[in-house]
């Protein structure tokens, strides 16, 4: 099996193309089971965010692969593979192992370095372990791109450089209310794990009153209280917009939630004398309306916007180290990949091995009863010692081979000279806490996935395929 990564993302695709290829919550386990049932994809993790789409699989050939990807994304997309082709992204093997890490420390994010990344990594990596669709080669992907991550943060300093992608939307708000968001009312709206972050900050920054609105109130309650806001029902959404002077909106709703009728009546309850009415989309699919950008003291700050104004990275010297830890850790990945191939097929080679010896011994006995047992022990362990004198140089080097470049040849050569059948090896069925540094505390097995407004739990973890 081979990795494979079919993507888009801020770099590659506006927000209207992410909109389509959007996977909500409710839609992942069918969007999953669909990968893993075409015919050259056996394991499938889909990583669906604010600024990314991203299918990981294990593929058995690259072209069919690719185009059972890409036919999924099309029907998800509403869409056709070609018509999607000029905004989708594809990396192979080294290249694929190279951008998960990529995009586990954050080198690959809108605003580079930050750590959110690593909780949608591990949701996406949960919920596929709960619907079957993680084996053996993403289970260690995974874990490995999780590991990586952390690494990253926790030995460079590119976490002084990278912020999430609220706090970031948040400062290019200030600049529309005269550079600080102290003593502004503020609205979030999604109670999810982006609207979480959104009250945090805007706590941390003095922003005040806040106010919470969910499509479930009590979890808007619970939010609000944490950070003693308040809350409001999203019946009286235009009412609570009158109030503010800036929102932060992050649903999962497939459809605008800041309508061009929703924000024009409360438009017409405001102030002008307050200053522009600052709106934060950072779903996707939008929250905000396309039109409502038209209003007169409406401003929007979209995830197009955000692409285009935060174009500058981190420091140098924080990124490369970053890159250097991405290199070193990709190399031991497909070293241990190497090895993993070869050792189920040394061992059924072994295993072949000791059937013939057994059959033959057996023979023997049938052939000349006459042997006394102590003689039959003797010539077992005689056969037995010559069986492993010979297969201990080849299968020492065949190991030694399989860490080299290319090395999958070698295994894949002994299974066909010795008609091996290698059983898939059982992966292991736990995925490893992240920690968020953004609020302190870890996304939990019941926590939603972030950018949504918290209504969907993840899956509880079953098996692995």
């Amino acid at each position: 099996m081979k990795l494979l990564v079919v993507g888009a993302s801020y770099r590659t695709a506006p927000v209207a193309t992410l909109e389509q290829l959007a996977v909500p919550p409710a839609d992942l386990t069918r969007i999953l089971d669909r990968l893993v049932a075409q015919p050259y994809v056996s394991e499938a993790v889909l990583v669906s965010t604010c600024n990314r789409v991203e299918v990981y699989a294990a593929v058995s050939g690259f072209h069919g692969g690719l185009g059972d990807i890409c036919a999924v994304l099309g029907e998800q997309a509403g869409s056709t593979p070609a018509a999607l082709a000029n905004h989708l992204y594809v990396h192979y093997d080294t290249a694929a192992v190279d951008h998960v890490f990529r995009v586990a420390t954050g080198l690959d994010s809108m605003v580079v370095g930050e750590a959110q990344i690593l909780g949608q990594l591990r949701d996406a990596y949960h919920w596929a372990t709960g619907t079957d669709s993680a084996g053996r080669l993403l289970h260690e992907l995974m874990q490995q791109a999780l590991r990586v991550g952390k690494r990253a943060h926790a030995e460079t300093g590119i976490d002084r450089a990278g912020q999430s992608v609220v706090t970031a939307a948040l400062e290019l708000a200030a600049g529309h209310l005269d550079g600080d968001l102290a003593g502004h009312p503020a609205l979030v709206i999604g109670a999810g794990a982006m609207g979480s972050l959104g009250v945090a900050t805007l706590s941390r920054l003095g922003a005040g009153p806040l106010t919470v609105t969910n499509r479930g109130i009590d979890r808007a309650v619970r939010l609000a209280e944490s950070y003693g806001a308040g809350a409001a029902p999203m019946t009286e959404l235009a009412a609570t917009l009158s109030t503010v002077d800036i929102v932060v909106a992050a649903t999962a709703s497939t459809e605008p939630v800041l309508t061009r009728t929703v924000v024009g009546a409360a438009l017409a309850e405001r102030d002008p004398g307050r200053g522009p009415l600052v709106l934060l989309d950072l779903a996707v699919p939008r929250d905000v309306e396309e039109g409502v950008a038209d209003l007169a003291g409406v401003q929007v700050i979209d995830i197009d916007r955000m692409a285009a104004l935060l174009a500058d990275g981190p420091a140098a010297a924080d990124a490369a180290a970053v890159e250097g830890i991405v290199t070193g850790e990709v190399e031991g990945f497909l070293t241990w990949l190497r090895g993993a191939d070869v050792a189920p097929t040394v061992a059924a080679l072994r295993g072949r091995a000791d059937d013939v010896v057994t059959t033959e011994l057996r023979r023997l006995a049938q052939r000349r009863p006459d042997l006394g047992d102590d003689l039959r022990a003797e010539v077992a362990r005689t056969v037995h010692r010559v069986v492993q004198r010979l297969l201990h140089q080849p299968t020492v080097k065949v190991r030694q081979l399989a860490a080299e470049p290319g090395g999958d040849q070698y295994a894949a050569l002994l299974r066909e000279l010795f008609d091996l059948q290698v059983p898939q090896t059982s992966p292991v069925d736990t995925v490893p806490d992240v920690l968020s540094p953004e609020i302190g505390m870890p996304f939990a097995d019941g926590d939603p996935v972030p950018g949504s407004d918290a209504t969907d739990p993840v899956p509880p973890t079953g098996g692995a395929r």
